[in-house]
C-alpha cells in the first residue's frame, strides 16, 4: 500500500491525526522559544505585582466583562501611540494572569489609563458614564459602590500567584485581608484602573 497524498485524504482518521501533529509541532516551534526570551519573561523596570486591592479590582474587571469592550494593548502604530501613549511591551504583563490584550474596542483602550483621570472621575463614570461622556454606550455600574470588596479568598490567591512566580512576601499575604477591609468593589476596581500602564510611564 502506497503512503501518498491520496491515501491520506481518503483516510479521515489519519488526516485528522496528521493535522493535529502538524499544528502541535508548529505551535511548539512558535511558543517555546518565547519562554527563553528575556524581553517576554522579565518584568519591565519598576513593575510591581498587583496589591491585594488592585488584584480584587482586576477580578471585578474580569467578572463584569470589561474586556469585552476595552482592550489593554496599544499596537506600535502612530495613530495608536499618539492617542494612547507608548506601545505595549510583553514585560508589562508578566504579572497578568490572564492578560487582557485584544483588539475589540467598543470603548477606548485602557492600557495607559492609570493616572489619566482622578479617582472621583472614575467614580462618576462607573456610576453613570453619560454624566461625563454623553455619547457613551457603556452600561452604568452603580452597585459597585454599594458592594463590599470580597476578601474571603484573597490570601489564597496571593499564595497561588507566589507559587507561579509573583514576588509576594509573607507580609503581603498576611496584610491582604486588612487592606481590603472597608473597601467597596468600586474602590478596588478604581485602584486597578489607576495602576494600568504606569510602570512604563515611569520609565
Amino acid at each position: 500500500m502506497s503512503f501518498g497524498h491520496e491515501s491520506i485524504e481518503k483516510n479521515s482518521a489519519l488526516l485528522v491525526l496528521l493535522v493535529i501533529l502538524v499544528v502541535a509541532v508548529g505551535g511548539l516551534v512558535e511558543i517555546v522559544p518565547l519562554y527563553f526570551q528575556r524581553s517576554t519573561t522579565e518584568p519591565v523596570a519598576g513593575l510591581k505585582p498587583y496589591t491585594a486591592v488592585q488584584l480584587a479590582g482586576r477580578d471585578i474587571y474580569v467578572r463584569e466583562g470589561c474586556y469585552n469592550c476595552h482592550s489593554q494593548m496599544i499596537r506600535p502604530f502612530r495613530a495608536e501611540t499618539e492617542r494612547y501613549g507608548h506601545y505595549s511591551v510583553a514585560g508589562e504583563f508578566v504579572y497578568d494572569r490572564p492578560f487582557q490584550w485584544g483588539s475589540k474596542r467598543t470603548g477606548p483602550d485602557l492600557a495607559r489609563v492609570g493616572g489619566r483621570y482622578s479617582d472621583e472621575w472614575h467614580r462618576i463614570h462607573l456610576d453613570n458614564p453619560r454624566d461625563l461622556v454623553p455619547e457613551s454606550n457603556m452600561p452604568a455600574y452603580p452597585w459597585l459602590a454599594r458592594s463590599p470588596a470580597d476578601a474571603g479568598d484573597i490570601e489564597a490567591k496571593l499564595k497561588v500567584l507566589r507559587v507561579l512566580g509573583h514576588p509576594y512576601t509573607d507580609e503581603d499575604v498576611a496584610g491582604a485581608r486588612k487592606a481590603l477591609a472597608g473597601k467597596t468593589e468600586q474602590d478596588a476596581l478604581i485602584a486597578y484602573l489607576q495602576v494600568l500602564g504606569t510602570s512604563l510611564k515611569a520609565r
